[in-house]
């Protein structure tokens, strides 16, 4: 810290470091290092680091698909109701995630309001299967990636997408021709953050998708399980989750929270 920071701040801000580090220190000091190359190799460990892998990538596919869109809407229309609809959008980012599970379960469950319409005309049950998990990642991440998007939209310079108007350009090929691509940096970043949110849910898939083995149960469910029976396991999986966290913040290196990298 600065010499010139004064006492009054420099005591409560090394107690929040402290805080916050001790815990992930815990983790370190208390990990079972020799016997990390055989935990990783175990099969169930194999499928649900495999399983949180893919379904992560397809939420944030699928979020990027509806929320660009949705930053836009929130970012330049002038319809009423678009504070609401913000307000709305963005509820996954303080509600519980059990919350949001619960939520799901009932709107895609057999007897939901649209999941007894999936059963009764197309055959399909959406609970506890691997799309279960997609969702429930897609539900609680998109909002981050729409908020970073849309605060980029709010800020860019529109006189390039008038510039494009003027020589003939629709506003769907300057969206994507013009907008998009000066957008890029805070597109990645917020599809970076989004990936990681979906990676590490836990609340809304245990409840809406249930821990199945090569199924639904993703790593931050493996952890859980194998807390309970077997902490060095438990601790291992936590390393490999925390792994990809310190990763990703490296990769933002700022785009998120504004600054220079």
């Amino acid at each position: 810290m600065s010499p010139r920071t004064p006492w009054a701040l420099r005591v409560p801000a090394t107690l929040a470091v402290l805080l916050l580090l001790l815990p992930l220190s815990g983790l370190l000091l208390r990990a079972p290092w020799r016997d990390l190359p055989a935990i990783l190799a175990g099969d169930q460990v194999r499928d649900a680091l495999w399983l949180s892998l893919v379904c992560a990538t397809q939420a944030m596919l699928l979020s990027v698909v509806l929320g660009v869109p949705l930053a836009w809407v929130l970012a330049r229309s002038e319809a009423r109701g678009v504070r609401l609809l913000r307000a709305l959008v963005t509820l996954p980012l303080v509600l519980p995630p059990v919350v949001g599970g619960i939520a799901l379960l009932l709107a895609f469950g057999r007897n939901g309001v649209v999941g007894r319409y999936l059963e009764a005309w197309f055959g399909l049950s959406i609970p506890y299967t691997t799309t279960a998990v997609v969702l429930s990642g897609t539900f609680v991440a998109m909002p981050f990636l729409v908020v970073a998007v849309e605060g980029a939209f709010r800020s860019a310079d529109r006189g390039y997408d008038e510039a494009a108007a003027t020589l003939g350009a629709d506003r769907l090929t300057t969206l994507r021709r013009v907008t998009l691509p000066l957008l890029r940096p805070a597109l990645v970043a917020g599809a970076v953050l989004c990936w990681a949110r979906a990676l590490g849910e836990f609340g809304a898939t245990i409840t809406f998708a249930g821990s199945i083995q090569g199924t639904t149960r993703t790593m931050p469910l493996e952890i859980y399980q194998e807390f309970q029976s077997d902490p060095d396991t438990a601790i291992v999986l936590s390393l490999v989750l925390l792994t990809v966290s310190v990763a990703v913040l490296f990769a933002l290196r700022g785009r998120w929270v504004g600054g220079s990298a």
